[in-house]
C-alpha cells in the first residue's frame, strides 16, 4: 500500500484537491479548538484547514510523498502541522492527548480497522470528539457504476453503521448516518457515492 500511495501522491497535482472535506468543514468549527489528530492524512488538505482555524494539528500517513505535499500546502497557507510518516503500528501518541480525531476516508484493512479505531479512541481526552466520514458498504455499486468516485473495492474495507457503533462504543453518538453525497475532491473523488458520517463524544 505504501507504494500505491506514494505513486498517487507523487504527482504534481493534489490527488484529492486542496480544499477540506465538506463534512469536516461543516463540523469542526462547531467545537472548541485544541489538539487534533488526522490519521491517514495523505496530502494534508484537512490538517491544513484545521490549522487555519487555530487547532494544534498532528497528522500521520504511511506515504512520504503525502507528507511532502502536506508540508508544501501548509507552507503555502502559512500554518504549521506536525506530520509523521509511518505505519499505524509505528506511530506513538499518548493516552488522552487529543481533543479531537478526524478520520476522513481513512480506510484500513478488514482485519485492522476496528483495532485501529479502538486504539485511536484511547488517544482521545474525556469529552473529546471524533469526526468521521468514509465510504459505506453500499458504496461498491456506486464505484462499479462510476470508478471516478473512488473508494476501496474490498467490501471489508468499507463501513456500516453497526461497525462504527461497535468500534466507538465508548463514545456518545452525536450524529451517525449513512447518506448519499456528491463528491468533487480532486481527480479521485468525483461523483455520487455512499458514505457513513459520524460525530461522537468520548464519555
Amino acid at each position: 500500500m505504501k507504494e500505491f500511495w506514494n505513486e498517487r501522491y507523487g504527482k504534481e497535482e493534489f490527488a484529492y484537491g486542496t480544499e477540506p472535506n465538506n463534512f469536516l468543514k461543516a463540523q469542526l468549527p462547531l467545537f472548541e479548538k485544541g489538539n487534533i489528530l488526522f490519521p491517514a492524512e495523505g496530502e494534508g488538505r484537512n490538517a491544513v484547514f484545521a490549522a487555519q482555524l487555530g487547532w494544534q494539528v498532528s497528522a500521520f500517513d504511511l506515504s512520504m510523498e503525502g507528507k511532502k505535499k502536506a508540508d508544501l500546502l501548509a507552507k503555502t497557507n502559512q500554518v504549521s502541522i506536525d506530520y509523521q510518516v509511518g505505519e499505524f503500528d509505528e506511530i506513538r501518541f499518548k493516552n488522552e492527548q487529543f481533543d479531537a480525531i478526524a478520520l476522513i476516508y481513512a480506510h484500513f484493512s478488514a482485519e485492522t480497522k476496528s483495532i485501529y479505531h479502538q486504539k485511536l479512541s484511547t488517544y482521545l481526552k474525556q469529552g473529546g470528539i471524533v469526526i468521521f466520514e468514509a465510504f459505506s458498504k453500499s458504496h461498491l455499486k456506486y464505484n462499479t457504476g462510476n470508478p471516478a468516485v473512488g473508494g476501496p473495492k474490498d467490501l471489508g474495507m468499507l463501513f456500516s453503521i453497526e461497525e462504527i457503533k461497535a468500534d466507538f462504543s465508548n463514545l456518545e453518538v452525536i450524529l451517525l448516518e449513512e447518506t448519499e453525497v456528491e463528491l468533487s475532491e480532486g481527480s479521485f473523488h468525483k461523483g455520487t457515492g455512499s458514505v457513513i458520517r459520524f460525530v461522537g463524544k468520548k464519555r
